[in-house]
């Protein structure tokens, strides 16, 4: 086997793994979903991705291509009706991208920020530790940090524990939401008599 050989199939291999331990990050979470559904604390669930598909190959599989941009990855309400985004986010190195989190994401946890909602990422380094990144410092790592990423020790504060069901317990501790400050469109405002 030559040593391009080596490299590609080594890649192949980190490649399955990084996914494995992706997919074990998100069943995680949709415990921790269900186990606060169960408990009337939220109702918190995955955004589908919007696909179309483009060939059936029988018994419920088929080939289909993204349609729609990317959406945070949860959507849901906490009981007394608050918004919860949040964008999950695993990674098997030290540190976490703040780009990561794709542009029209941003967006998205942006308004839901805007409008009250609770907003952040939960990122999982290794899935050793887990934290709930607030919107406001996730955007703003620059200013905080120093630099366009997060590392495991400048995440601590943030840090998550896992519960009793064996789930990452992303809910606790919640702040108070923030005062809401409206931002209308000149057209919004002209609609309004402002």
């Amino acid at each position: 086997m030559t040593p391009q050989e080596r490299a590609k199939l080594a890649r192949k291999y980190q490649g399955k793994v990084n996914r494995a331990q992706g997919a074990f990050f998100e069943r995680m979470i949709e415990q921790a979903c269900d186990y606060y559904r169960s408990r009337g604390i939220a109702d918190i669930e995955k955004t589908p991705e919007p696909m179309q598909p483009t060939r059936d190959l029988g018994g419920g599989k088929f080939i289909a291509h993204y349609t729609g941009m990317a959406q945070a990855d949860y959507k849901g309400f906490l009981m007394g009706g608050r918004a919860v985004n949040f964008e999950a986010k695993y990674t098997d190195t030290g540190r976490m991208a703040q780009d990561r989190v794709m542009p029209q994401q941003v967006e998205r946890l942006e308004r839901a920020h805007r409008y009250g909602a609770l907003a952040f990422v939960l990122c999982s380094f290794g899935s050793v530790a887990f934290y709930r990144i607030p919107w406001e410092v996730w955007r703003n790592m620059k200013a905080h940090f120093g630099h366009k990423y997060i590392t495991p020790q400048e995440a601590t504060p943030f840090e998550v524990r896992i519960g009793g069901p064996g789930v990452p317990m992303f809910l606790e501790k919640l702040e108070e939401p923030e005062k809401v400050t409206f931002y209308l469109t000149k057209e919004e405002k002209s609609e309004e008599g402002v």
